[in-house]
């Protein structure tokens, strides 16, 4: 079992792999995806054991059932229901400490989508405009409010938070961070139409010394 385990995993790594985060919200959903794991696992176990005693209920007589019967109707629905109930808590729970908000020193950036590019723009440098690189300060959370001229395209940097659609027309905000300094790969995760696949970026998280040097004019 921890052998093919490991293999399926295996396929999880990369660039763009959510199980490898280089930033708070990044692990925060790798958390959420390994506690969905082990819940899925637990709940597949215990069905197979109902599976197992219904079986062998089958071959016993009505009155020697009683045991059975309470591990099918009692186990084979409480155990589940709880255990997705706490899974709702804990997911809508996360997702509202995920929401930016005020009061934190977050680094301001726009992200402007459209086939097949994107336009990054900064607060902390009127005027300057980057194509597919996001530059962002390292250990210092960044909100990205994302818009497109044209259809839906979604921002998405696996390693450091979770998706956002970008609308036309309407701005939604993602807050992002990486913990170091470092070159993080994104892409547009939505159907936009033949090439959205090619849609990508890069984020290049700086440290103090590089993101002033940036912010002066530098690359």
């Amino acid at each position: 079992m921890s052998v093919t385990t490991g293999i399926v995993l295996s396929g999880c790594a990369g660039p763009l792999s959510p199980l490898e985060p280089g930033g708070p919200a990044a692990r925060s959903i790798a958390t959420l995806w390994w506690v969905m794991l082990t819940a899925s696992v637990a709940i597949f176990a215990l069905v197979m054991v109902l599976v197992a005693l219904a079986w062998r209920a089958a071959a016993k007589p009505a009155a020697q059932n009683g045991s059975e019967q309470v591990w099918i109707m009692g186990l084979g629905l409480a155990f589940p229901v709880a255990v997705l109930l706490s899974l709702l808590a804990y997911g809508l729970w996360l997702g509202e400490r995920l929401l930016p908000r005020d009061g934190a020193d977050a680094a301001s950036v726009q992200a402007e989508a459209r086939r097949w590019s994107w336009a990054f723009s900064y607060d902390d440098a009127p005027g300057r405009i980057t194509e597919d690189v996001l530059h962002i300060p390292a250990g210092r959370p960044v909100d990205v409010a994302i818009t497109t001229v044209d259809v839906i395209h979604s921002f998405w940097v696996p390693r450091l938070a979770g998706k956002l659609d970008a609308i036309p027309g309407h701005v939604n905000v993602l807050r992002i961070e990486a913990d170091v300094p470092g070159t993080y790969a994104g892409l547009s995760s939505e159907f936009s139409g033949p090439g959205y696949d090619r849609h990508a970026f890069t984020v290049v998280a700086h440290g103090p010394d590089d993101w002033q040097a940036f912010l002066e004019g530098g690359e």
